[in-house]
């Protein structure tokens, strides 16, 4: 009979969608509060809707899939969701470029990949599922947003802005990634805009000091937020201004260098720098100057120090000296106060813009045992030091100063000692039409006035033009814009902007909880049992979200703690982060034409092939590097299983029959059990999906090869827990094997395989033998034997005497279990 025509040959497609029916029929991962049950959220960041899956949504997902379906096996009660990131510029920019509306753009793309994710066999509930574009979704953020504009941590105010010329729309801080548009990659400018923001710098120091808390995150993240939110310890030193009322404020983390302030730099759009120049003959020079610094990503104005004088002065805050201000490329507004004191001999910065312009270097810290020269130095010295000129202060060691001279400057009403931030408030407005609607009017009466709660949601409507042009189509929608004020009944305009797409992701992970309430955005019940107090036990996503995604949701869960609907302080416990999926030595990607598409490696290999191979290749948290042998090796191993498991199937004994034997018997028996162990191990808190799977192959090997010697008993044993340890990884063929082998409970309800201790010790051990650092020997000496007895029966082996007869033993080394080596 030919291979192709053999009972046993195993067709995946077949065997996976009789599985995938079966679980959807049974609702077999419905998950349900069940009271008395240890509860497991379990969590794969969502995908946006573009179309189709990629492989890195395989591995990711499959990643997830493994510990939902562990967990459900450990016994927990599990929560296993999924839904889509809907909004968002690809939407729109596709209904530009192929005249499809978004809205039926992002559902046929959610229906298309729907399909794909179901036929790959992922346990999620499909009843939780959310679509983020859906009103019944977007009502309860826009109800957020009312809640934080009553709070005061949610505000609008006219403010230099990061712009996507591409994009046609404004960016927050943490979307410009080294000067360019995360999304688009295209270079980003700086434009003033009215905007709305949220007040992220409000919850600051609790979002550093909580990053102790995530010790199930990866110290890379940690570090990255910590970065991110950036605080510094200094001071705010007001130098007023000359001749005129006023003052210029900055943040120093170097308040001892403050005697070495030769000048204060402004950035360019600093609201001061238009008053300072009017009428001065320095402001045309100042204007064009701004307009080209302003034209420049903000990552390239940092390049070279360029600076214009205002024609204005300010003075020293303690020694009253009379000090010019200048506007320069390398301060920016975004940072600190957009000023900052120029000390030349003590900041790079400085050192290089006072050279350019011929300022003056003054010398205030001397470091030890060197005398620095203005005229000589050949850069900033920036480190500690003793002071000098720097009047009462001088012979201070630098540390000391910091905190005698914020004093001072404090004692004069200029200042003092402050703690700021490198975090900026969070800019949500965005001027495209994708987006969840801002929950506001403007009356001419009232000014600014938020929707009444009833009126939600704010839908967005779908009647609308989308050309491409600058702007957003609402603001020619007259019905939409067309609002009547909530507070006196006037005439009022509705807001035209809609949300940053990062709102919706930065609290979905809580809808799953009660998707379908519409009463409230979540069930306490249901949130009580699935989060606690501590949120979603396992997240899994790709670490470039790490100061985007990860913090807002932080923020946000802290937000909603504190307007009373959740009782969680930090929204994820445990964090992994996979890596990106590689082929030809770079990321996936169709720009590259180096994609492998999963629907084709479902229909040739089958969904458990796909799910193994993104497993097996690459440690989770590792690059995982394509490899068509790799797969190919994959597929090699399921039919080997499958011919094996159905091969040995008559020779079983009934199910729950106890392996009792000695002889094979016991070594297969424990062989099982240091398999369930390996696994179990590689499966805890830090996941190595590789190799636990590999030492399911090694039980394989073992089983095949044991399995003409071993009583039928300890074959079920072994068919039985081999089909256990692989259920989370290829849980199509583990089922269909578990059914064949005679099990008539599904494999899903089955229990994960408990380690018998008794079956990991060993009678005896197998120890090398070293002489000079090479192995002459083995020697089979008692598990418990003792480092005497172990020496003893290494030197009576016939093959280590031969090596050591006649020569003196100046050493040895005896390893309990493991060696012994012979230095003669």
């Amino acid at each position: 009979m030919a291979d192709d025509e053999t009972p046993l040959r195993y067709d995946p497609q077949q065997v996976e969608t009789r599985w995938q029916r079966r679980w959807e029929e049974e609702r077999r991962f419905a998950a349900r509060p069940e009271p008395g049950r240890q509860a497991c959220y379990v969590l794969e960041m969502f995908p946006y809707p573009s179309g189709k899956i990629h492989m890195g949504h395989v591995r990711n997902y499959s990643i997830g899939d493994v510990i939902a379906r562990l967990r459900r096996m450990q016994g927990y009660a599990v929560l296993h969701p999924i839904g889509w990131d809907a909004f968002g510029l690809p939407a729109e920019n596709a209904a530009i470029q192929h005249g499809a509306h978004p809205a039926k753009w992002t559902h046929d793309n959610i229906a298309h990949m729907r399909t794909q994710l179901r036929r790959l066999g992922f346990s999620y509930d499909w009843e939780r599922e959310v679509a983020t574009c859906d009103p019944k979704y977007y009502r309860w953020e826009q109800l957020f947003f009312i809640r934080m504009l009553e709070k005061g941590l949610a505000y609008r105010r006219r403010a230099t802005v990061n712009w996507c010329a591409h994009c046609a729309t404004v960016l927050a801080n943490e979307q410009v990634i080294d000067g360019r548009c995360w999304r688009c990659d295209g270079a980003v400018t700086e434009r003033e805009l009215e905007q709305w923001f949220l007040r992220i710098t409000a919850y600051a120091d609790e979002l550093l000091r909580d990053l102790d808390r995530l010790t199930g995150w990866p110290e890379r993240v940690v570090s990255m937020q910590r970065n991110w939110i950036g605080r510094s310890e200094g001071a705010e030193i007001a130098f007023p201004l000359d001749g005129r009322p006023g003052e210029v404020r900055v943040f120093t983390t170097r308040p001892d260098t403050l005697f070495g302030v030769t000048s204060v730099t402004l950035a360019v759009e600093h609201p001061l720098v238009r008053e300072l120049i009017a009428g001065r003959p320095e402001a045309a020079a100042v204007e064009a100057f701004a307009a080209r610094v302003r034209a420049t990503p903000a990552t390239e104005r940092t390049a070279g120090k360029e600076g214009v004088a205002t024609g204005a002065f300010c003075r020293h805050p303690i020694t009253g000296a009379r000090l010019p201000v200048y506007v320069a490329n390398f301060v920016l507004m975004g940072y600190g106060t957009g000023a900052v004191m120029a000390v030349p001999a003590h900041d790079q910065r400085d050192f290089e813009l006072a050279r350019a312009l011929g300022l003056p270097v003054r010398v205030v810290v001397q470091p030890d045992g060197e005398a620095l020269d203005p005229a000589t130095m050949a850069a900033a010295w920036e480190g500690p030091g003793t002071l000098v000129d720097s009047g009462d202060f001088s012979g201070l060691a630098s540390e000391v100063a910091k905190g005698r001279i914020a004093a001072a400057v404090a004692a004069r009403g200029l200042g003092g000692p402050k703690v700021t931030y490198r975090l900026r408030d969070w800019g949500i407005s965005r001027q495209r039409y994708w987006g969840a609607p801002i929950p506001v009017v403007y009356c001419e009466g009232c000014g600014v006035v938020p929707v009444g709660e009833r009126d939600l949601p704010v839908v967005l409507p779908e009647d609308v033009t989308i050309t491409g042009g600058s702007g957003s189509p609402l603001a020619q929608h007259e019905a939409f814009v067309r609002a009547t004020c909530p507070r006196c009944g006037t005439p009022a305009r509705r807001e035209t902007d809609t949300m940053d797409t990062f709102m919706e992701s930065s609290w979905y992970f809580l809808r799953y909880v009660s998707p379908r309430r519409d009463d409230v955005p979540f069930d306490p019940a249901e949130l009580a049992f699935w989060m606690g107090r501590d949120g979603v036990e396992q997240y899994i996503g790709g670490i470039e979200h790490a100061v985007l995604h990860l913090l807002y949701s932080r923020f946000f869960t802290k937000v909603l703690r504190d307007l009373g609907y959740v009782r969680l302080g930090e929204p994820f416990q445990n964090l992994l982060t996979q890596g990106m999926v590689i082929k030809d030595g770079a990321k996936m990607s169709k720009s590259k034409g180096n994609v492998v598409d999963p629907d084709y490696l479902i229909e040739r290999y089958g969904a458990d092939t796909a799910r193994l191979f993104c497993l097996f290749a690459a440690p989770p948290e590792r690059d995982l590097d394509w490899s068509d042998q790799g797969v190919e090796g994959m597929s090699r191993f399921l039919g080997r299983l499958w011919r094996l498991v159905h091969g040995v199937v008559p020779r079983l004994a009934p199910v729950g029959t106890r392996a009792t034997g000695a002889g094979a018997d016991q070594d297969l028996h424990r062989l099982v059990h240091r398999t369930i162990r390996r696994v179990s191990d590689d499966l805890g808190e830090r996941p190595h999906f590789n190799t636990a799977i590999a030492a399911v192959m090694e039980l394989v090997t073992g089983v095949g090869a044991a399995a003409e010697q071993v009583s039928p008993a300890a074959l079920r044993e072994a068919v039985d827990t081999t089909l256990l340890l692989l259920a989370p990884f290829v849980p199509h063929v583990a089922s269909e094997l578990w059914e064949a082998s005679g099990h008539a409970d599904a494999l899903d309800a089955a229990a994960w395989p408990a380690v018998d201790p008794a079956a990991l010790v060993q009678e005896t051990v197998e120890l090398p033998v070293q002489v000079n650092g090479k192995v002459r020997a083995r020697v089979t000496v008692p598990a418990e034997a003792s480092e005497a007895d172990a020496l003893a029966a290494a030197l009576a082996d016939p093959r280590v005497q031969s090596h050591v007869a006649g020569k003196a033993l100046r050493k040895q080394v005896v390893v309990p279990g493991r060696l012994v080596s012979l230095v003669v």
